[in-house]
């Protein structure tokens, strides 16, 4: 398997360490062109679009393989083992800071550290974790998908975005939303928003900077702070942004947050 291809993997910069980049659902490796080149000056950077994403090669996206996250960290895990060298940090925004944290799992010597932004374990509330949906309104999610996917992209998108003021950003996003297939999109909400990642969580001990937004619509703070308890070495660090995707609304203070970070876990 040509994985450069399956994942239309680019690789830039030079360093001892890598990061590799991980894209939120939806979207697609352009989403972290405000983070990346500024990484790519000290680090080799690592993008890919996740399987079925993007540029990827949708005729790879098989129903079984991708009917968990796991499927998705046993790519990373492949890319790393191809594209990294040294040291590796994986970054992944949203969905993919799990799919993150389980490659960190499977694999925890081939990680130095672990960014989460916007990560969430459970999207669905459970007794007393507030993961920031009722299942009710999960299913009420995916069933508006199924019946026209376009149709929810366009009203959800610019509010998954948020980013009052910055209205270009949430028409990018309804772009990304609406380039993807939808039979896969959908296929990859489902395995996304009804995911449960809350016991894995204390198997992973690679160190980890959460970056959790003050306003977000999909991860709530209370996300983030579970998460915080649960990871035997994390820190939480608050990024002030209404929206999920602060490393496109608020890129700045997402790197000064990671730029902080980085020497404690690569000297």
């Amino acid at each position: 398997m040509n994985i450069a291809f399956r994942n239309h993997v680019q690789v830039a910069g030079e360093g001892e360490a890598t990061l590799v980049f991980l894209h939120g659902f939806g979207c697609d490796q352009s989403m972290w062109r405000f983070l990346a080149p500024h990484y790519a000056q000290r680090y080799r950077t690592v993008l890919y679009d996740l399987t079925g994403s993007g540029r990827s090669d949708h005729a790879a996206y098989g129903r079984e393989r991708y009917a968990s996250l796991h499927g998705h960290a046993e790519d990373l895990l492949e890319i790393v083992d191809e594209f990294a060298s040294g040291p590796v940090v994986v970054v992944g925004h949203s969905v993919s800071a799990m799919i993150g944290m389980l490659g960190t799992i499977r694999a925890p010597g081939r990680f130095a550290a672990q960014v989460m932004l916007g990560p969430s374990a459970c999207y669905l509330n459970d007794g007393f974790y507030l993961g920031g949906f009722a299942r009710s309104e999960i299913e009420e999610l995916l069933a508006t998908m199924e019946s026209n996917y376009l149709d929810w992209s366009a009203r959800m998108a610019p509010a998954i975005m948020g980013a009052p003021g910055q209205p270009e950003l949430g028409k990018e996003l309804v772009d990304a939303f609406c380039r993807n297939n939808p039979d896969i999109a959908r296929h990859f909400a489902r395995v996304t928003f009804l995911s449960d990642h809350r016991e894995d969580a204390q198997l992973s001990e690679t160190p980890a900077l959460i970056l959790q937004c003050s306003e977000d619509l999909i991860a709530p703070r209370t996300a983030g702070e579970f998460l915080q308890r649960k990871l035997p070495n994390a820190t939480l660090r608050m990024i002030g942004n209404v929206g999920h995707c602060a490393h496109m609304s608020a890129p700045g203070a997402c790197m000064r947050e990671i730029d902080a970070f980085l020497p404690t876990v690569l000297g």
